[in-house]
């Protein structure tokens, strides 16, 4: 008889006992505002790409890159300061 372990670690990879712990929740929600602007940075520049830049494409990505920036320091002043990192 053949046994199939591999099938049983993809069944129970998936188990609802392995749920993200807090401190992997909050890891997230730390990095949230991060990826809502990084999200955003590469809408701008999708819009931009199939054509010359417009004035506002460039602001647009201007402020998506600020956005940005200022969500990565601020992620990194929070872990800096004891939050999680």
């Amino acid at each position: 008889m053949d046994h199939i372990v591999t099938v049983q670690d993809a069944v129970t990879a998936f188990a609802d006992f392995m749920e993200p712990t807090n401190a992997e929740l909050d890891a997230i929600e730390l990095e949230m505002p991060a990826i809502l602007a990084d999200v955003d940075l590469l809408d701008a520049q999708i819009i931009a790409m199939d054509r010359t830049p417009t004035e506002l494409d460039v602001r647009r990505i201007r402020r998506a890159r600020r956005r940005l920036l200022a969500a990565l320091v601020n992620q990194a002043g929070t872990a800096h300061r004891g939050g999680v990192a």
